[in-house]
Order: C-alpha cells, then sequence, then structure tokens
C-alpha cells in the first residue's frame, strides 16, 4: 500500500511515521507513505495557500488550486490504470465518520492519498472532486494532520503481515462490534487487586467463556450504543437481559474477579 499524505505541515508526520507500527509496517515493505507540501505548489513568492471566503465569514479558506496541482503530481507517479484506482480522501468535519468498518475497507486499498484541510476549511471545489470525505469524529482539531494520522495508523495494523499475531487482530476492540475484554499479567495480586481464578485455573473453555461475556459487559458499561452491531447468541441476550435488571434494580457494580 501507498498512502500520500498532502498537508501544509508536512513535517508533522516526520516522528509517528517512523516510529511504532507504521516504522514495522514500512519496514517489512508492506507500506509507503510520503509526504506533499501543499506550498511546494503555489505560485506567488508567499506560498499562499489561503484566502478571504467569497461573501465574508471570519478566517480563511484554503485555495483549490495547490490542492489540485499537489494531488495530480502524486497520481501522476504511477501509470494511469493505478490513479483510477486511487482513493482520495479529504479530512473533514463533515465527512463520513471513520469506524473499524471503515479501516477495513480502506486496508483493502493500494493507493490513497489524503488532503488535510486547515484553517476555518477548505473550498468547495475541493470537496467536490474527492472520492471520499472522512471524519474522525465530532470535535473540532485544528488541522487535517492528527486525523489523517488516526486514519493510517488504524488501517495500517490491518495490513496483512503488519502484526505479529492473527489471533490479536481478531480479538481487538470494534471487529466484532464489542469492546475487548479486561485483560491482567503478573503479579497475580496487586495492592489487594487479584487477578480473576477463571484465568489461572488453566481450563481454555471456561477463558474464552470469560472473555466473551466480559467483552459483552464492558460494551455494555461503556459503549451500549455498539452492541447492536454485534452477532449474539441466546444466552449471550440473556446475559444482556441480567444485566439490565442488575442496573434497574440498582446492583450494576460489578466485581473485578467475578467469573460468569
Amino acid at each position: 500500500m501507498r498512502i500520500d499524505i498532502l498537508s501544509i505541515f508536512p513535517g508533522y508526520f516526520d516522528i509517528p511515521i517512523n516510529e511504532g507500527i507504521l516504522k514495522i509496517a514500512r519496514d517489512k515493505g508492506l507500506l509507503i507513505i510520503k509526504t506533499i507540501d501543499i506550498r511546494d505548489f503555489t505560485e506567488d513568492k508567499h506560498r499562499q495557500v489561503d484566502d478571504y471566503p467569497y461573501g465574508g465569514g471570519p478566517g480563511m479558506v484554503m485555495k483549490p488550486d495547490p490542492v489540485f496541482k499537489a494531488v495530480e503530481s502524486v497520481l501522476h507517479e504511477h501509470p494511469e490504470s493505478w490513479r483510477q484506482q486511487a482513493r482520495t480522501v479529504l479530512l473533514t468535519p463533515r465527512g463520513k465518520q471513520f469506524d473499524q468498518s471503515m479501516a477495513a475497507e480502506f486496508a483493502g486499498e493500494e493507493r490513497i492519498v489524503l488532503i488535510c484541510g486547515h484553517y476555518e476549511g477548505i473550498d468547495e471545489r475541493v470537496h467536490q472532486k474527492v472520492s471520499d470525505e472522512v471524519s474522525i469524529g465530532d470535535y473540532v482539531l485544528s488541522g487535517g494532520e492528527p486525523a489523517a494520522l488516526v486514519f493510517v495508523d488504524a488501517i495500517t495494523r490491518l495490513l496483512k503481515g503488519v502484526l505479529g499475531s492473527a489471533e490479536s487482530l481478531a480479538e481487538e476492540s470494534f471487529i466484532e462490534g464489542l469492546l475487548e475484554y479486561p485483560q491482567y499479567t503478573r503479579p497475580a495480586l496487586y495492592e489487594g487487586m487479584k487477578v480473576p481464578d477463571v484465568l489461572l485455573s488453566g481450563d481454555h473453555a471456561k477463558i474464552a467463556s470469560w472473555k466473551r461475556m466480559e467483552s459483552i459487559r464492558q460494551t455494555y458499561k461503556i459503549r451500549p450504543d455498539i452492541l447492536k452491531k454485534a452477532s449474539l447468541s441466546q444466552a449471550e441476550k440473556d446475559f444482556i437481559k441480567a444485566l439490565n435488571e442488575q442496573k434497574d434494580k440498582g446492583e450494576g457494580k460489578d466485581e473485578q474477579d467475578r467469573v460468569v
């Protein structure tokens, strides 16, 4: 996979793309990341990428011409077939909200161009030309750069061969519409808090059952809105019903070492 990131602050990415999972993917030859300075495609001596908005309004708006030229420059580095397949993604608050299923979709692409907006917004004609508009959440950022890093990290870890363990990927949060179960390591007892007995039992069937039910419990407590995405057995639906009954009775506080 190749990802080109277009930004007026390309230096923002220097450290992140050379650390952690992104470095691993690049070192394995599974990912190529290039950063492009949109200012390099301006034509004035001040390298101006923004201007006042028509019709008035606060702040400045990114001009379309440098952005279009930057996109064309990276697309024309490759044959026509690649240019046609490339996904051009604008990081914008009005985009479709990024989630795990979207990350999996983009992880199947070979070529992605990310455009980082800035200032009060970007010229509407850029919105009209891109293939995708993506938002990472309902909050305000100073620019598209942090969103681009979130996007790249989320899809990179899904590339085949990047993570050391396929099982680790399969059990991560949101993969099945559930948050991940609680995890523990040594020591078994720390400041009065103990690891659940079932995890020390060596009984793999019971451990698997505990992990599944605790994933459901965590999701119920923290993100009940995503439970509807999960595929649940009748026993698991009954478990949620019991959690509802506990909540109604004011008995929602869990014991840390409870075994289900």
